[in-house]
Order: C-alpha cells, then structure tokens, then sequence
C-alpha cells in the first residue's frame, strides 16, 4: 500500500497556503507563524485516517528505487514513518522508510507512532523493556532530528546541549539544566554553544548566570514527543553515560558526541552503521569523522573501528570495562 504523503507550503499575497495532493480540496489558507505546524498536523492526520498493521508496511523509499538518499548497504531494520523536508522548508515528507534508509536521508526524522496513532488504554501487565534500549532508541531518534534540524556547522557542544534540553523539556517547551548537570558535561557557562543554537533559531538563549538555567524550545518536533516526561529524563540521563562506551570525564565535546552516537547504534544486531550516518549526525565530514574514532580508541573509548568502503559500514568494538576505567582515570589525572 501507499505510504507517502506530501505537503508544500506556497507562498501567497495573503499568507501562505498548503497545498496537499491528497485532498480534494487542495490548498487550506493558514498563518505565516503557523504555517509549519499546521503543515506536519496535516500530515499527521493522514496517517491517522491511513493506519495499516506493522507487518503490513513497508519502506516506501525503496520501492521508489531508493532516489531519495545516496548509496548505502542495503534496507535494514524496523519500518519507521520519516518526516524529510526539502531545502528551502516548503514542502514536507511523512512515508514510511526502513531504519537504515531513514538514517541515510537528508533533512529526515524519525517520527515516533505514539504521535500519530490514537491513544490506547494500558495494558494490564506490560512488558518491561531490555534495559537500556528505549533509551538508546530514544536518543538515537533524537539525534537523527537534530542532524536536519540544526545548522551543519553547529559545533559538538551544542548538539549535546540539544540532546539533554530536547530530552528534559516539558509540554510547554521549558527545560531546566542543573549547574551540576552542565559540570559534569563540561560545558558550565559554554555561551558560544546556546547562542549557536539561538542562532538556528532552536530556541530562546538563557538567562546568563542563573540555577539552574532555563531554556525554551522553538523546535515544534521536539516539542511533540511521547511518550512521559520521565520515560524522556531516563533517555537523557543515559545519554550522559552512553554504555556500552566509557568515556574519559575530560573528553572534549566531539569525543563525547562521537561516542554517544555509537553507542546509541550499539544494537543487539551488533555495532555497525553507515559512515555517512555517523558524519552527519556528528556534523562533520567523515574524513573528520574517521579521525574521531582514531581519537576514541586513543582513549580507550574503542577497542578498534573498521571501514568497510565498499558498503560505507562501519564497525567497532567497545573497549574492555576494565580498560576503559582505566583510560578514564588515567586522562582525568592528566
């Protein structure tokens, strides 16, 4: 079945109009401050009347030929609704992509069920999750929409930021960021890193020299998330100790981001993912990328990395825990 829907927002002398080839009745005027998020509701709206069982879908991109990314190993992984938009920020994507063609697209998040799907009452008795994977699913999500939602040069130190105020925000997109919080990261009064993200216009800068600091988002997506706020702190507070990958408590932020991206593709299925994925959520090139990973197992972040350049795959092996300890301690002392 056709899993792809489409919207554009174009400009007119009144206001923007959407224009959905869906619809019979094709353009809805809207609200230039709106017309983003009147945009993805719309989009939301057709996948909530359109629901089809999980086994049922399947990835819409590569049944297009897979045109809508570059080259890579191949349809991996658990089907996925993508939300990709274009340059300009005019017309918006939701189809359903497999993880490893959603990963390998440009300008493309992962958009959770729980947002588009109607809500359920709970289950008696649910299932606990494997420790940690929702976390490592949650913020992996998150970094995928932060790589088409940031500009390409906004710096390590902000993207981390990013990940912990999208992660931590309420409803109303507030987030709060203990000092200790920000210690611990490295990155106390780093006011370059929120005036970059202001700059992208993420989110409205702090407040300087305020405990804790308080944030707010501008980030309609990130704002959309589900599911509880606490199911969200548990997700970033993993995000500060990505295991299986120690890092050394002075490591600066590129080493940080570097290693809480492999650790979130750190999967039952093994430790492997795209160079091209990797680069592009770490926002730089993967010659930049491949010196990153020199950098972790220098450390003893890594025990090893290979490039496998005929898939673009990349593997990697976590250093031993008791070898990582130490390589912890020893670039503390220093």
């Amino acid at each position: 079945m056709r899993r792809v829907w489409t919207v554009e927002l174009r400009p007119q002398a009144d206001g923007p109009a959407l224009v959905c080839p869906s619809c019979t009745a094709r353009t809805f005027p809207l609200q230039a401050s709106s017309a983003r998020s009147a945009a993805l509701a719309h989009l939301a709206c057709h996948v909530r009347a359109d629901t089809l069982p999980a086994h049922l879908r399947s990835c819409q991109c590569r049944l297009r030929g897979c045109v809508w990314h570059p080259r890579h190993r191949g349809c991996a992984g658990q089907v996925l609704l993508a939300l990709t938009r274009d340059l300009s920020g005019r017309t918006w994507r939701l189809a359903d992509a497999c993880a490893a063609c959603a990963a390998a697209t440009s300008h493309t998040a992962v958009v959770p069920d729980t947002l588009l799907t109607p809500r359920r009452p709970a289950a008696s008795a649910p299932v606990r999750p494997r420790v940690h994977e929702d976390e490592r699913q949650r913020v992996r999500e998150m970094l995928t929409h932060l790589a088409s939602t940031l500009g390409c040069v906004t710096s390590p130190a902000a993207r981390l930021l990013a990940v912990q105020c999208a992660l931590r925000a309420d409803t109303h997109g507030r987030a709060r960021l203990p000092a200790g919080l920000l210690r611990g990261m490295r990155l106390h009064r780093h006011t370059e890193a929120w005036q970059e993200l202001a700059q992208d216009g993420w989110l409205d800068p702090p407040v300087p020299r305020t405990a804790p600091l308080q944030v707010r988002l501008l980030d309609d997506a990130a704002l959309n998330q589900a599911p509880g706020r606490s199911a969200r702190r548990r997700a970033a507070h993993w995000a500060l100790s990505p295991a299986p990958l120690i890092v050394a408590a002075a490591a600066k932020p590129a080493d940080r981001l570097t290693a809480l991206i492999l650790a979130a593709h750190t999967t039952a299925a093994g430790p492997a993912a795209d160079m091209a994925v990797i680069a592009r959520l770490c926002g730089h090139s993967p010659q930049q990328t491949a010196a990153l990973l020199d950098r972790l197992v220098a450390a003893r972040t890594l025990a090893a990395w290979h490039h496998q350049r005929d898939t673009d795959e990349v593997h990697w092996q976590p250093a031993p825990l008791h070898q990582s300890a130490s390589g912890s301690a020893e670039s503390s002392a220093h």
